[in-house]
């Protein structure tokens, strides 16, 4: 527990101290000069004369790899991460790739998650693949050292009319047994689809009743993904943390997770390694949970849902119905902060220097309470939301687009407070000798 108390003190001072872009914490000897990055160029610039130390007020030690305690339910072990990891929600498209991923390698993180809309890649017939982009993708993510998440949604129009899920499995199995056998362990794991009990995801309606549907989806993608390469992680898809169940809005996400599990008493156990979550925030501060600790802040606050330990509900769903073997991973969370779209007005009451404590907030009491000290991992990995998507929107003049507002980086490219926040942490668990 020595180990955790100081990287907990580590932790609490990093909120104090300024984070330096490059290195956190203070010198325990006499200061040498830090690495400093040139945000123009995303490349790191260090001193001409000496080359920098990595300081720390702890020392690394052993570290002593949690286990886990839930038996399988079934025949099939689903594979999970040993330790937990981090990764980004980045947008790769059309941008300046290699600038992104420094900056996520600068950062700290493990993990990438690419967002693919299958429409735009399979057409105008069925079978017709044009790759396109994505070939550069795969390889420069795999080039940075990073592991790639590649999360599909939207069906070509051949498949659903409105571009929701296919009606047939069979159309996304073909796909993604494509995908896999052009990439192959390029793709270290695929979530298939994304907030599905959605009625925009779902070609605009959704029913309890589709949650049959999704795991009908989920079992032929994981097959397919299996059989060609056995390594991969395969995601049950995210729902979105909601409370409202309206055929034009949405499923509940505890009905749509529940409906999940139960379809053909528990089909889906068997073809999936891990679920998918994405936690509200709203403008509540990570630790806060309704009803037992509420937030403070005005409006979305009085369900659990608009939380972000909301991911705690999604472990109890799971276990009770049986799934607890599977991990869990954070495949969305962040906070908004100004903003212009409807529906995000929330994100109007977070500053920027307090999107920064939220997020280095949840970070930390994902790590101590999810992971640490229980030995239970069921939380194998989260990916904050987003990297880049400020770049994205300043370039076509809509700074103040929601998605912008969730974002680590300004549209110029310099880091936002969350940026340094995220760096210093993992410089933090780094040196703990947890990477």
């Amino acid at each position: 527990m020595k180990r955790l108390g100081n990287l907990h003190r580590w932790l609490v001072l990093s909120l104090i101290v300024p984070l330096l872009v490059a290195c956190g914490g203070e010198a325990a000897t006499e200061p040498t000069p830090e690495p400093v990055v040139d945000f123009a160029t995303a490349t790191v610039v260090a001193d001409a004369t000496k080359a920098p130390e990595p300081t720390a007020v702890v020392e690394p030690t052993a570290v002593v790899e949690p286990t886990a305690t839930a038996v399988p339910t079934t025949g099939k072990v689903p594979l999970r991460t040993d330790i937990m990891e981090f990764g980004i929600v980045n947008h790769l498209y059309y941008t300046d790739r290699e600038r992104v991923l420094a900056l996520t390698n600068i950062a700290g993180f493990d993990w990438v998650r690419q967002q693919i809309v299958w429409k735009d890649i399979e057409g105008p017939e069925p079978g017709d693949y044009k790759w396109g982009e994505l070939d550069g993708i795969v390889e420069d993510v795999n080039v940075h050292n990073l592991k790639l998440l590649i999360s599909i949604v939207q069906a070509p129009t051949f498949y659903s009319e409105n571009n929701g899920m296919p009606e047939d499995p069979v159309a996304l199995g073909n796909f993604v047994e494509a995908m896999m056998q052009r990439y192959g362990t390029k793709i270290k794991a695929v979530e298939i689809w994304n907030e599905q009990n959605l009625a925009h995801e779902n070609g605009g309606r959704v029913v309890p009743e589709d949650a049959g549907r999704y795991v009908e989806l989920l079992v032929e993608s994981y097959k397919r993904i299996k059989a060609v390469e056995p390594s991969t992680i395969v995601l049950s898809g995210a729902p979105s943390s909601s409370g409202i169940t309206d055929p034009s809005l949405a499923v509940a996400d505890e009905v749509y997770f529940r409906e999940m599990y139960r379809y053909k008493d528990g089909l889906i156990k068997d073809y999936f390694d891990v679920q998918a979550v994405h936690p509200g925030g709203s403008a509540n501060p990570p630790e806060t949970m309704w009803p037992d600790n509420p937030s403070t802040a005005e409006g979305w606050t009085d369900h659990p849902t608009f939380y972000f330990r909301h991911v705690e509900n999604v472990r109890k769903f799971m276990i009770e119905e049986g799934v607890g073997d599977h991990q869990i991973w954070i495949t969305e969370y962040g906070w908004a902060t100004e903003n212009e779209t409807p529906g995000y007005e929330f994100g109007n009451q977070v500053s920027l220097d307090e999107q920064g404590e939220y997020i280095l907030g949840a970070l930390k009491y994902a790590y101590f309470n999810y992971r640490e000290p229980n030995g239970d991992p069921w939380l194998g990995n989260m990916f904050l939301w987003n990297m880049n998507f400020a770049v994205l929107w300043g370039a076509q003049d809509q700074p103040l687009h929601e998605q912008a507002s969730f974002g680590i980086l300004n549209p110029d490219w310099s880091p936002r407070p969350g940026f340094l926040s995220v760096q210093g942490f993992m410089n933090a668990i780094k040196q703990e000798g947890r990477r």
